[in-house]
């Protein structure tokens, strides 16, 4: 096949038209090229990315290493399926493994098989006892394949696909005595988010995670971390557990992980992953070269380059701009929730408008929950440019009227 055509935005949105499902809602827009936190349409229009990849490009637009690491591999060998050790996906298990909780790593392409081999993990483990039941939290989000839907516990959701899986239990976030009192002999785990992202960048309570803990395991239950979100940097630690103190059983994570390439992953302690046999789980793409080099690049860019402290102070500098702006529009900004680059600014209005709005003015967000702004900027995002984008954003925010 030759080359792509050089074609306008109007040509690709006509060719979606007519060739791909319209399950996505999509802004007008033909991105080509990115680089860093800047990124590009084929009108050569430049926007200021502060949701680069939907938390996937947490390095911002083709990081340098990943680059490098992922055209070296394309030249040695693309993929061979798990049949066979490839170096790249030991390397790579070793690396999540000493930076997290001495697990043991089984390796897919997103957040949602990630979430379903955990609770598949979590039944064959219980199935002795006859454990089964999953607890999951209200506003979560766990993915859009069948266990990690039916996890999702946001009816909207699941409207049109019912009956979904049985076996899941709902309570509210942040409320540890909801799930003391739904804790039975059939519980095989808990799944949470440390901090709920599509529900609206909910913060937990300093004692809501070493509450869960202390409690799944006076009840012989796994806990079980959505890290899909949070996890490889984006709070300021490798992962989100680690700023409660706290151990899970089994963790989650995919977006950032390879740096924007596609992976997912999920970790258990050895103790717990000897239940997975060969032949009860597998992945066809998960673990390829490609990915798993994409991942080692990540984090020796993450350490090179000291950013997991840049992520933090990111964080705290968008902090000082919405608080300066909930100063001037008191009546516009509530909440602010902030974890290194996990953002959200809680509005008293629909988002939506805030959002396009930006757009136009060619800063990129993201609105979730309605009413909350969520941005996950890059761990490398500089000072100008956060102070630039925040400036759009105040500017936007102060002249809106309804």
């Amino acid at each position: 096949m030759a080359h792509l055509a050089n074609q306008t935005s109007a040509d690709t949105i006509a060719q979606f038209d007519q060739y791909v499902i319209g399950n996505y809602r999509r802004y007008p827009v033909c991105l080509v090229r990115g680089e860093g936190s800047w990124i590009w349409d084929a009108e050569g229009n430049k926007y200021l990315d502060f949701f680069p990849g939907w938390g996937c490009n947490m390095l911002g637009h083709c990081p340098p290493r990943i680059v490098e690491a992922v055209r070296e591999q394309v030249g040695q060998l693309i993929h061979v399926p798990n049949t066979w050790y490839m170096e790249s996906q030991g390397a790579f298990a070793e690396a999540l493994s000493t930076r997290s909780f001495g697990s043991q790593c089984f390796f897919c392409n997103s957040g949602a098989e990630a979430n379903e081999a955990a609770i598949k993990l979590a039944r064959v483990h219980g199935h002795a006892a006859g454990r089964y039941k999953i607890v999951t939290m209200e506003n979560g989000f766990h993915g859009r394949t069948y266990a990690a839907l039916t996890a999702t516990a946001q009816p909207k959701y699941h409207a049109g696909f019912e009956p979904m899986v049985p076996g899941f239990t709902y309570v509210p976030y942040n409320d540890l005595d909801a799930v003391a009192k739904v804790l039975d002999d059939q519980t095989a785990a808990v799944l949470v988010e440390p901090i709920q992202g599509e529900g609206g960048v909910n913060l937990p309570s300093p004692d809501y995670l070493p509450g869960l803990r202390a409690l799944c395991d006076e009840r012989g239950v796994l806990l079980i971390l959505d890290e899909v979100q949070t996890g490889l940097g984006r709070t300021g630690e490798w992962f989100a557990f680690q700023n409660y103190g706290i151990t899970p059983d089994i963790l989650t994570c995919a977006k950032a992980l390879a740096g924007g390439v596609a992976a997912g992953v999920m970790m258990a302690k050895p103790e717990i992953a000897s239940v997975f046999k060969p032949g009860m789980h597998a992945s066809t793409f998960g673990g390829n070269p490609i990915a798993c080099r994409a991942g080692l690049a990540t984090i020796e860019t993450i350490e090179q380059d000291n950013l997991l402290e840049r992520g933090k102070a990111v964080g705290e500098r968008f902090r000082g701009h919405f608080e300066a702006i909930r100063a001037e529009r008191p009546d516009l900004v509530g909440e602010i929730r902030i974890k290194g680059v996990m953002i959200g600014l809680e509005l008293t209005i629909d988002a939506s408008p805030i959002v396009a709005a930006c757009l136009e003015r060619r800063l990129l967000i993201n609105a979730t929950h309605g009413n909350v702004i969520r941005l996950l900027p890059a761990l490398n995002l500089s000072d100008d440019l956060i102070d630039e984008g925040c400036a759009i954003l105040a500017d936007v925010l102060k002249s809106y009227s309804a």
